[in-house]
């Protein structure tokens, strides 16, 4: 019987020594680590992540995965109950030793239906959502600064290579006629520093295009819940990200669906995103996700190409 470990690097160096002090403190025997790469994205489904896919590879009946705490390794109430079903399913125990998970026999199961008892399944819901509500929030208290810094007149991102001292020396030479690269060695900066400092003195070439295709318009489509839920934990670009963020949710029964407004591009984006719904290497097919993806698919391809 193996002891499998398994890691996820925080940018938060303070975060990862405590990952390693609680599993240091388990006096885990002989343990099997893997570690994820620092660059995977903390959003990306668990069962997509490459090292936890190795991790169940290596598995065999009998073994036991460990993890410092829960959210290291999932971040919504779906995706931890993904993990336990792949898990029963291989035969693999999981062992938590920190958080309010680590209480917890997540392993108890109905003895004739094998489904994870009700008392343990609201549990597991109930500490995920509020996890998740945590996130948001912090998220949200972001959002909120630097809306409140951007009403001050803090444009936020990094300081110009070109400190503020300077630009007016730098604006002036430019107008006498230095070129970009001379003043670029001037200042020790990048030519691309100097076009930023001077970019409303640059001349403005303007040149009228024939058949160019008119701009695309915004649509708005109805996203179902299960979508959008997958949605929200996965690497998007800001485009795609801001639509998520702007859809007004509307209920149904005891789903919902978010209607989003964004051009025909961003939809058949936030689409291709959704493939492993359909099934892949290593991920289980859920059909009530695959039939929520095929819905979407359906309304994106009523868009015009």
């Amino acid at each position: 019987m193996a002891n499998l470990v398994y890691k996820r690097v925080s940018t938060d160096q303070q975060s990862t020594a405590r990952q390693d002090l609680v599993l240091a403190e388990a006096g885990i025997e002989d343990p099997v680590v893997f570690e994820e790469d620092p660059g995977t994205s903390s959003r990306l489904h668990p069962l997509q992540r490459p090292k936890f896919g190795e991790l169940l590879t290596y598995a065999r009946p009998g073994d036991t995965a460990h993890i410092s705490e829960m959210f290291r390794l999932v971040r919504g109430t779906g995706h931890i109950l993904d993990v336990l079903d792949v898990l029963h399913r291989d035969q693999v125990a999981l062992r938590i030793h920190d958080g309010a998970f680590s209480a917890m026999d997540l392993t108890a199961r109905h003895p004739r239906t094998g489904e994870l008892l009700s008392t343990v399944k609201f549990m597991v819901q109930t500490l995920a959502a509020a996890g998740e509500l945590q996130r948001d929030l912090q998220r949200e208290l972001t959002y909120d600064g630097l809306r409140a810094a951007e009403a001050k007149g803090s444009k936020g991102g990094r300081r110009p290579a070109v400190a503020a001292a300077k630009t007016d020396d730098v604006r002036t030479a430019y107008l006498e006629g230095r070129s970009i690269a001379a003043l670029a060695r001037d200042h020790r900066v990048s030519r691309g520093a100097i076009r930023t400092a001077v970019a409303d003195l640059l001349p403005k070439h303007t040149a009228i295009e024939e058949d160019v295709p008119a701009p695309e318009l915004p649509v708005t489509l109805d996203i179902p819940g299960k979508v959008a839920d997958y949605l929200r934990t996965t690497e998007l670009e800001p485009a795609e990200r801001a639509a998520l963020d702007q859809g007004t949710t509307v209920r149904r029964g005891q789903g919902y669906t978010l209607r989003v407004s964004a051009v025909p591009a961003v939809h058949r984006q936030l689409l291709a995103r959704c493939q492993p719904f359909d099934g892949a290497q290593g991920v289980p097919v859920v059909p009530a996700q695959r039939k929520a993806r095929r819905e979407y698919e359906n309304r994106v391809n009523t868009l015009a190409p």
